[in-house]
C-alpha cells in the first residue's frame, strides 16, 4: 500500500503517522517526490482496509494498493515518478536516471593486468565514458576457463580509478567477497548468472552502494523485477536494471536476443534506471554500434559497452569487445544519437562533434 500525503503536509504529522502504522506491524517508508511526500507501507495489508488508514490523519489524502507482486519495485510505488541512482565517483557524482544523460559504462571483460587495465580506462575516460567495468571475479560456463584474477584484481581497478577518475563496476559472485568489493567499487554488479541467488542479493541489499542487476539469461521480466524487490527490501534503494539479452532458439548468429523492448515495458513498470548491455547481448563486436543507438533510441538511462585495447588477446569475450578506436567512434556517433532524443551531455557530445 501506499499512502499519498497532501502537499504542504508538516513533517511532525508525516512522522506521528509513520509511529502509528509502525505499531501496526507495518514498515512505513517515507518517499519524497517533486511535489508530494508518499509513505510506502509493507508488511501484511491485505486485510487492511485504505478507509482505516485514511482516518489516522486529516493530511492524507489517499490510500491506494499496489496490485504488483514487486512492492518497491513498481512504479505506483513511486507515484509514477522515476527514481535517481547517485553513484559518487573521484570525478564527482554522476546520476543514472531516466532525467539524465546516458551514461556510458566501459572496459574489458576481465582485468589482466594493470598496464591493461589503467590504460583503457585512460582511453574511455577520453571518450567520454563514466564508468570503468572490469571483472575481478568472473563467473564462466566451462570450470577450465579463466576465471578473473580474483582479490589481485580489485588492487588494480583501485589504480585505474585514481588514474583516470572513473567510477568502478564490478561483480560479485560470493557473499564472502563481498566486504572486499565494496571497498573498490562504486557499483556493484550482480551477474546474470546470479539473478536469482537470493540469498546473495540480500547480502548486497544490505550494503550501500548501488547494485547493477543483469536480467538472467532465461528470467522473464517479472522474475528479474523480484529479484530488484530482494535488493530493495534489504534496504538499498539504489537499483539499476541491466539488460544483456536473454537465451532463445537461434544462438547460430547472435551470443544472445538483445531483448530492447524491455525498455519501455520497464519504464510502464518500475522506477528503476534501466541499462542495456548490447556486447553481452549479440557476442559480435560488429553488431554492438547499432544496437548501442537502438537502446538509446529505445530510452535507456545508461549503456555498458566491452573495451579491450587487443580483443584478440583477451582473456575473455574478446569477439564481442571493441578496440579503444572502435570505442572512440562509436561514442561520437551516440553523441548524434543521444542529442537527438535529448539525452547526451552537452560536453561530450560538442567535443566529439
Amino acid at each position: 500500500m501506499i499512502v499519498v500525503m497532501k502537499i504542504g503536509s508538516p513533517q511532525a504529522e508525516i512522522d506521528r503517522i509513520n509511529e502509528e502504522l509502525t505499531t501496526w506491524g507495518l514498515s512505513p517508508e517515507k518517499i519524497v517526490g517533486k511535489h508530494k511526500v508518499v509513505i510506502g507501507l509493507v508488511g501484511e495489508t491485505v486485510s487492511l482496509d485504505p478507509l482505516q488508514i485514511q482516518e489516522v490523519s486529516p493530511w492524507i489524502e489517499q490510500v491506494l494498493r499496489v496490485e504488483q507482486p514487486y512492492k518497491r519495485a513498481s512504479r505506483e510505488y513511486r507515484q509514477g515518478e522515476a527514481s535517481e541512482v547517485v553513484v559518487n565517483t573521484p570525478d564527482g557524482d554522476v546520476i543514472i536516471s531516466q532525467h539524465h544523460p546516458v551514461s556510458v559504462v566501459a572496459g574489458p571483460c576481465s582485468v589482466e593486468n594493470e598496464e591493461m587495465i589503467v590504460e583503457t580506462a585512460k582511453r574511455v575516460k577520453a571518450a567520454g565514458a563514466k564508468f570503468l567495468r572490469g571483472g575481478a571475479y568472473k563467473p564462466r560456463t566451462s570450470p577450465y576457463a579463466f576465471q578473473g584474477h580474483g582479490e589481485s584484481a580489485l588492487d588494480l581497478l583501485a589504480a585505474a580509478r585514481e588514474a583516470s577518475g572513473l567510477g568502478i563496476i564490478t561483480e560479485v559472485m560470493d557473499a564472502a567477497d563481498l566486504d572486499k568489493i565494496v571497498k573498490v567499487a562504486d557499483v556493484i554488479q550482480v551477474g546474470a548468472r546470479n539473478m536469482q541467488n537470493f540469498s546473495l542479493l540480500k547480502k548486497v541489499g544490505a550494503q550501500p552502494k548501488p547494485v547493477l542487476l543483469k536480467r538472467g539469461m532465461a528470467a522473464t521480466i517479472e522474475d528479474w523485477l523480484m529479484s530488484a524487490e530482494y535488493i530493495l527490501a534489504a534496504g538499498n534503494p539504489n537499483v539499476i536494471l541491466c539488460e544483456r539479452g536473454i537465451r532463445t532458439f537461434d544462438r547460430q548468429y547472435t551470443r544472445n536476443t538483445l531483448d530492447i523492448s524491455v525498455v519501455p515495458v520497464l519504464r510502464k513498470l518500475t522506477h528503476l534506471p534501466i541499462m542495456i548491455d548490447p556486447s553481452h547481448g549479440t557476442g559480435w563486436s560488429e553488431f554492438v554500434p547499432s544496437m548501442a543507438m537502438a537502446s538509446i533510441a529505445a530510452g535507456c538511462d545508461s549503456l555498458m559497452i566491452e573495451v579491450h585495447p587487443n580483443p584478440k588477446k583477451a582473456l575473455s569475450d574478446g569477439p564481442q569487445s571493441l578496440t579503444p578506436d572502435a570505442f572512440d567512434k562509436l561514442m561520437q556517433e551516440l553523441a548524434v544519437m543521444g542529442k537527438v532524443v535529448g539525452r547526451w551531455e552537452k560536453a561530450v557530445a560538442i567535443a566529439k562533434a
